[in-house]
């Protein structure tokens, strides 16, 4: 009987969690495939060793990436699976694509929650679960949307969440320092990306009444996005770590909670605040300021 699905796994330097996350498909009758962006670690000698299809490609961001391995891969399937190195199935979800998939059925795409696993510790507060997203639909009717920074999968047709506890499991980070160090980065994506259009202009509709994922967005444009810069970074905190009841989950939860929800939002903003006023001091174009003063990466975020 030939596989329901395949899934796609992009890496870069990802030799300490990509055994786990392949370790944990075990069992699961389906091909893996994975877009590697030129890897310096033993990435590469991990695949050769578990006997496991890759192919190279430069990265220019994950929603171009992720779109390029769904059209380039030799994939045989209707179905794709896709997932990050640092993210593993839970035995439930293992055990729902085995006997629970029905690739002949009327939905076209599932969201499964996502456990945010930081400092080895599950955020189970704070909005953070159930977190819905879409990982596992019809190829032909899905794609990544057009983002630089928090993009999510879209999928032209029926989709259904599936129950709390057939689940990702997504770790995070293992240290602070790998934390901050790729949130500050990011930081700067999303600013350039908030300067260059004002809103969110990715392809997910903005529904409060809709899916979850479609909920988030319809929170994220409609309130968080048209309160002040600065204040609505501490405004987001609060509403996470007390009306959500983000400080059950402890000193790390704490940790995570402000790090996450307030520090990060502070950084975009800040990056935000200091872009607009070097345009103005200069009188450069958002591209000449990013390209003159952080290099030609991050004009990524302005699909250059």
């Amino acid at each position: 009987m030939p596989p329901n699905f395949s899934i796609i796994i992009l890496t870069h330097n990802e030799e300490k969690n990509l055994p786990a996350c392949l370790d944990s498909l075990q069992g699961l009758d389906a091909p893996v495939f994975a877009v590697d962006s030129f890897s310096s670690d033993r990435t590469l000698d991990i695949f050769r060793e578990r006997g496991i299809a890759f192919v190279q490609h430069p990265f220019e961001n994950y929603s171009k990436q992720r779109n390029w391995a769904q059209q380039n891969l030799p994939l045989q399937t209707d179905w794709v699976l896709h997932l990050d190195a640092g993210e593993r199935c839970t035995p439930d979800m293992v055990r729902w694509l085995q006997t629970g998939f029905d690739p002949e059925g009327a939905v076209d795409g599932y969201m499964f929650s996502r456990r945010t696993i930081f400092l080895g510790r599950w955020i189970r507060r704070g909005g953070h679960y159930p977190n819905y997203h879409l990982r596992l639909f019809r190829r032909n009717r899905g794609r990544c949307e057009a983002k630089a920074y928090d993009q999510h999968f879209v999928c032209e047709g029926l989709t259904r969440h599936l129950p709390a506890g057939v689940d990702l499991i997504d770790t995070v980070a293992d240290t602070l320092l790998d934390f901050t160090q790729s949130h500050a980065h990011w930081a700067l994506f999303e600013a350039i990306e908030t300067v260059a259009h004002a809103r969110d202009q990715g392809e997910v509709r903005a529904r409060f009444f809709g899916t979850p994922i479609e909920r988030r967005r319809w929170l994220k444009t409609r309130i968080f996005q048209r309160a002040p810069l600065f204040i609505r970074a501490f405004g987001y905190f609060l509403y996470r770590y007390f009306l959500l009841l983000g400080f059950l989950d402890g000193r790390m939860g704490l940790v995570f909670h402000f790090l996450q929800g307030c520090w990060f939002r502070f950084l975009i903003d800040a990056n935000v605040a200091d872009l607009r006023r070097r345009m103005r001091s200069t009188g450069k174009s958002l591209e000449e300021v990013v390209s003159s003063n952080y290099g030609e990466r991050y004009l990524k975020a302005l699909g250059k």
